[in-house]
C-alpha cells in the first residue's frame, strides 16, 4: 500500500545508511517513538517471527468460541475487567515516572516499514482493518461471519504480541529488566482484547445509507426467490390443457436465462457500475413480469420466464458483489445471510400468495407481482449509492467515491476517509485478478483456470467446489420448490398447504443454518446434510410405496428441506469464498454459478417426466447422488483451510516477516488519539528538511577540509 507518507519519509530508509552522521539521524528518529526521545534506544521497531508470536491468548480463544451476539453484548464488560487487571503490572504504568516506568510520548504514531523502505502510517486498529480488507473477498456471502471474526481475533493477538515485544525490548534496554512471563501474558491478553473490541465495532455498527443499500439490493434476491416458486401453485389454471413437457419447458426456461444473466452481469457491472447494473436487472424483472402476466399463450410465458431468469441470474452475481463492496469486512457475512433470507422469504411469499391468486381469474396478478417488486425497487433507487470500490477502480482520486465512503461509514473527518480509501486501493492491489470483470478479462481468467488446475492442491479445491455445486441441484431440492404441488397431490388434501409448509420450514432452517455455521466445520455440515437428506429420501420412497403413512412422507420432505439448508444449500457457495485466495475466488465463483444454473435447468426440465416414469421411486436418483456426496465428503473433501485464529495468526507472521513495526501502542491508541497523519507527515517533512540542511553542512565541511 502506498500513501503520501511513503514519498515524504524515505529518510527513514536513508537513516540506516552507515555514514559519519548516521547516529545523529537515528537519535532524531527517536523523537517519533512512543517511549519519548531516548538517544540510547532510538526507534528500532520490532519484526514478527514464529518464535515471538506463536500462540493466541486464552482470553481470545474463549471469546471466539462464543456466539457473535454474546460477544457484542458483553465485549465492553470483558475489556473493562482486563483493563482493571492490568493495573497490577506496575512496570507498565502510564505515569512515565523517572523510575523507568513506561511513558507515552505525545508525538508518537504507529507505522510500518516495508522491506523496500516504504512507510505506512497506520494505527494498530487501521492495520487490522487493512488486513481484513486484503484477506476477505469483496463478496457478501452467507456464513462468512466465522472467518471474519477469526481474522479479527488473529490480528488482535498478532498486534498485541508486537506491542508486548516492543515494550519488553524497551524496558530491557532502559532498566535492564524486561517483562516476566506473567506480565507478558497479561499485557498480551489486555492489549488483544482492547484491539479486538475496536475491530468488532464494525460488526455491530451500521449507517442509514448502508441499510438502504442492503434493503434495495435484497429486493432483487426476494424477486429471484419469488420466481423460483411462482409457477408451483397456478399450474392447473395457466392455459389449461397444456402438456407436461410444455409446462416443464416453461419452468426450466427460468434456468436458461439464469446463466446468461450471470455471464452478462460482470460486463454490466464494469461498464455501468454496480448501481447501474442493478438498475438494469431491475428493468429486466419489470419487463419479464409484464410479458408473463400479459402472455396470450404458454409459449410467451416460457419466453417471459427466460427473461426473468436473465434478471435473476444477474442478481445472484451483482448483489453479493455490490453489498460486499459497500459493507465493511466484518459485516459481509451478516449481510450475505440477510440476502439469503430475502431469497427464501421470496419463495415462501409466492406460496402464500398462491392461496389468494392461484385460480382461474387471478393467476395473471400473481405473475405481475414480479413487475410490482421491480417498480418498488426503482422507486427507492435515489437512496442507492454507487460502489466506492468501482469508482476508485476507475479513478483513485474520485471525490464521489470519498463522499460515498464518508456517508457509508459515518466518518466526520477527511483523514478517516483517506485511510478507508487506502484500504480499498490496497485490497484491490492484493486481489489484482479479483476484479469482477467477466467480459474484459476472459484471457486472464482462462490463464487463471489453467493455473488452478495445474496446482495439485488448488485442483482438489476446484473439483470439490464443482462436485458440491452439482450436489446442490442434483440433490433434488428444486424439484420440491418447482413441483411440490405435483408431489403433494394425493399426499394431502390441499397440495398448496404442503408447499407453504415447506417454504416456512425453509426459512426457519436458514436461521438454524446460520447458528450451526458459526460452530461446525464445513465438511462436517456437508456430511450431516447429505446423510440427513439421503435418509429422508429413503423414507419418502418407502412412504409412497405404502410402508409408512402419507403424513410420514410429509414429515420426511420437511426434514429433507431442513437438512439441505444446513449444508448443501449455503456451503457450496461459502467454501468458494473461504477456500480460494483473492486471485482465484472470482473465477471459482463464476464456474460454480454457471454449473449450478445448468444443473438447475436439468432438474426443472426433466423431473416431471422422471416422476411419471419412476412413480414412487422418483426420489431414488436423488438418494443415490446424496450417498455419493456423503462418501466424497468422507474421503476427499478438505475442511476449509486456515480458518482458526492460530492458523491465521501464523499466516500473518509469515506474510509480514520482513516488515518492521514501530510504536505498536494499542493502549495509547485506545486512551488518546495519536497525532493525525498530516501532523505526522509534517513533522517528518521538517526532519527531512533538517537532514537535507545537515547534508549540505557536512558537504561544505568536507570540501573545506579536503581543500
Amino acid at each position: 500500500m502506498t500513501t503520501r507518507s511513503d514519498e515524504t519519509t524515505s529518510l527513514l530508509s536513508r537513516a540506516k545508511n552507515e555514514d559519519d552522521h548516521g547516529s545523529t539521524r537515528r537519535s532524531r528518529l527517536g523523537s517519533f517513538s512512543r517511549f519519548g526521545s531516548d538517544d540510547e534506544v532510538g526507534n528500532i521497531g520490532v519484526r514478527p517471527s514464529g518464535a515471538s508470536i506463536s500462540t493466541v491468548p486464552l482470553a481470545l480463544e474463549g471469546w471466539h468460541n462464543r456466539s457473535l451476539s454474546a460477544q457484542a453484548d458483553s465485549s465492553d464488560d470483558v475489556v473493562r475487567s482486563h483493563r482493571r487487571a492490568a493495573t497490577a503490572v506496575d512496570k507498565l504504568s502510564m505515569s512515565g515516572s523517572a523510575g523507568g516506568g513506561l511513558g507515552h510520548h505525545q508525538r508518537a504514531r504507529s507505522f510500518m516499514e516495508a522491506p523496500d523502505g516504504s512507510i505506512s502510517a497506520l494505527t494498530p486498529l487501521e492495520m487490522g482493518r487493512h488486513e481484513l480488507y486484503e484477506e476477505l473477498p469483496f463478496l457478501a456471502v452467507p456464513g462468512m461471519q466465522r472467518k471474519e471474526h477469526n481474522l479479527s481475533v488473529a490480528f488482535s493477538s498478532y498486534a498485541a504480541a508486537l506491542d508486548t515485544l516492543e515494550t519488553d525490548e524497551y524496558l530491557e534496554s532502559t532498566t535492564g529488566m524486561g517483562l516476566n512471563p506473567e506480565e507478558k501474558e497479561l499485557r498480551t491478553s489486555q492489549m488483544s482484547l482492547i484491539l479486538l473490541d475496536e475491530l468488532e465495532v464494525d460488526a455491530i455498527t451500521v449507517t442509514t445509507p448502508l441499510i438502504f443499500a442492503v434493503l434495495i439490493a435484497s429486493l432483487s434476491q426476494f424477486n429471484f426467490g419469488y420466481n423460483i416458486s411462482v409457477m408451483n401453485a397456478p399450474e392447473e389454471f395457466v392455459f389449461p390443457g397444456h402438456s407436461t413437457g410444455a409446462w416443464s419447458a416453461a419452468v426450466a426456461a427460468f434456468c436458461v436465462g439464469g446463466p446468461i444473466g450471470a455471464v452478462l452481469a460482470g460486463k454490466w457491472a464494469d461498464e455501468r457500475g454496480r448501481r447501474g447494473a442493478l438498475l438494469l436487472s431491475t428493468w429486466i424483472f419489470i419487463i419479464g413480469g409484464l410479458v408473463q402476466s400479459l402472455a396470450p399463450s404458454l409459449i410467451l410465458v416460457t419466453v417471459a420466464r427466460a427473461i426473468v431468469g436473465v434478471a435473476s441470474g444477474a442478481s445472484t452475481v451483482l448483489v453479493p458483489i455490490y453489498l460486499g463492496e459497500m459493507a465493511p469486512p466484518n459485516l459481509r457475512g451478516v449481510i450475505g445471510t440477510m440476502t439469503q433470507f430475502a431469497c427464501v422469504v421470496g419463495i415462501l411469499f409466492a406460496d402464500i400468495v398462491g392461496f389468494v391468486l392461484a385460480n382461474e381469474t387471478s393467476w395473471r396478478w400473481m405473475f405481475s407481482l414480479t413487475t410490482g417488486f421491480g417498480i418498488c425497487q426503482l422507486a427507492l433507487t435515489p437512496f442507492l449509492l454507487e460502489s466506492p470500490r468501482w469508482l476508485l477502480g476507475r479513478n483513485p482520486s474520485s471525490s464521489k467515491a470519498r463522499f460515498i465512503i464518508k456517508k457509508l461509514r459515518g466518518f466526520r473527518y477527511d483523514e478517516e476517509v483517506e485511510t478507508e480509501v487506502e484500504h480499498y486501493l490496497g485490497a484491490a492491489k492484493t486481489q489484482s485478478l479479483n476484479d469482477d470483470s467477466d467480459g474484459g478479462q476472459d484471457k486472464d481468467k482462462k490463464s487463471v483456470m489453467a493455473e488452478m488446475l495445474a496446482d495439485e492442491k488448488v485442483r482438489l479445491l476446484v473439483v470439490s467446489t464443482l462436485v458440491l455445486q452439482v450436489a446442490n441441484q442434483f440433490s433434488g431440492i428444486n424439484a420440491v420448490f418447482y413441483y411440490s404441488g405435483l408431489f403433494f397431490d394425493g399426499v394431502i388434501d390441499n397440495p398448496l398447504v404442503g408447499t407453504t409448509l415447506m417454504g416456512a420450514i425453509n426459512v426457519v432452517a436458514t436461521y438454524v443454518a446460520l447458528l450451526l455455521m458459526d460452530r461446525c466445520g464445513r465438511r462436517t455440515l456437508i456430511m450431516w446434510s447429505s446423510a440427513g437428506m439421503f435418509a429422508s429420501c429413503v423414507v419418502i420412497v418407502l412412504s409412497l410405496l405404502g410402508y409408512f403413512s402419507k403424513m410420514v412422507a410429509l414429515g420426511a420432505v420437511a426434514t429433507y428441506v431442513s437438512f439441505f439448508e444446513i449444508g448443501l444449500g449455503p456451503i457450496p457457495w461459502l467454501i468458494v469464498a473461504e477456500m480460494f485466495g483473492g486471485k482465484y475466488v472470482t473465477v471459482a465463483m463464476s464456474m460454480s454459478c454457471q454449473l449450478n444454473w445448468i444443473c438447475n435447468f436439468f432438474i426443472g426440465l426433466f423431473f416431471p417426466a422422471m416422476n411419471e416414469a419412476l412413480g414412487a421411486y422418483s426420489f431414488g436418483p436423488f438418494a443415490v447422488v446424496l450417498l455419493l456426496v456423503f462418501l466424497y465428503a468422507l474421503i476427499w473433501l478438505p475442511e476449509t483451510a486456515g480458518t482458526t485464529p492460530a492458523e491465521l495468526q501464523a499466516q500473518l507472521v509469515e506474510k509480514n516477516a520482513g516488515v518492521t513495526y514501530h510504536n505498536m501502542d494499542i493502549e495509547g491508541m485506545a486512551a488518546h488519539a495519536p497525532p493525525s497523519k498530516s501532523e505526522w507527515e509534517q513533522a517528518l517533512a521538517e526532519l527531512a528538511a533538517d537532514e537535507e540542511k545537515n547534508d549540505k553542512d557536512y558537504g561544505q565541511f568536507d570540501s573545506m577540509r579536503s581543500g
